[in-house]
């Protein structure tokens, strides 16, 4: 095996921005799962997660990431569900293919340290600017469950963090015609970075 078994415990930095789109305009969901789920909407507009994903030391897995997620529901329950998403590392890849039905893709991530944030790049998939603002008090928990395709049916996995919260600004730049292109000339509701987070995924 390549890649470790799950639970995964991870730790890094992160930038997580929010993003609401016309439902029309969200990215499709692989028949298997739309089977199964819909998008939670709230006034004609779904909810997309962006995340540019630094691990480092301490956890199972040292690598990059850039992931975009959207909010659905199945029986009135909040789920994420991971719908584009490159890392810079063969083992993270297959594992989160394997294990989760992650459908990671290899990419170049670029990441730079620039005035106590971050300059962000994927290859010619998305870059963005990110700063970091102020903290909010103590270490924010979050739970939550990530459902994917999994053969010919869905798995739904746990995930559970805790992480030093700052509020946070990005300017993204997505060229219409790539794999983002649902985010093109689009602003986040919300960005927020995530310090020295400690993460588990899976079971």
């Amino acid at each position: 095996m390549s890649y470790p078994p799950e639970p995964w415990h991870l730790r890094g930095q992160m930038y997580v921005s929010v993003w609401p789109v016309p439902r029309a305009q969200l990215p499709p969901l692989p028949p298997a799962l739309a089977a199964r789920v819909r998008p939670l909407t709230v006034a004609g507009r779904g909810l997309v997660g962006t995340a540019w994903v630094d691990y480092g030391p301490g956890g199972v897995l040292q690598y990059r990431e850039l992931l975009s997620a959207v909010l659905v529901r199945r029986a009135g329950r909040p789920l994420v569900s991971i719908v584009d998403i490159w890392v810079d590392s063969p083992a993270s890849r297959d594992g989160g293919r394997a294990l989760w039905g992650i459908p990671k893709e290899l990419a170049e991530l670029d990441f730079r340290p620039a005035g106590g944030g971050l300059d962000a790049r994927a290859g010619a998939i998305a870059q963005a600017r990110l700063a970091r603002g102020p903290r909010l008090p103590g270490r924010w928990p979050a739970r939550f469950s990530v459902v994917q395709v999994v053969g010919d049916g869905t798995r739904t996995t746990p995930v559970r963090s805790r992480a030093a919260v700052h509020l946070a600004k990005a300017g993204w730049q997505v060229p219409a015609d790539g794999p983002l292109g649902y985010l093109a000339g689009r602003r986040p509701l919300l960005t927020v970075a995530l310090r020295d987070f400690h993460l588990t995924f899976g079971r």
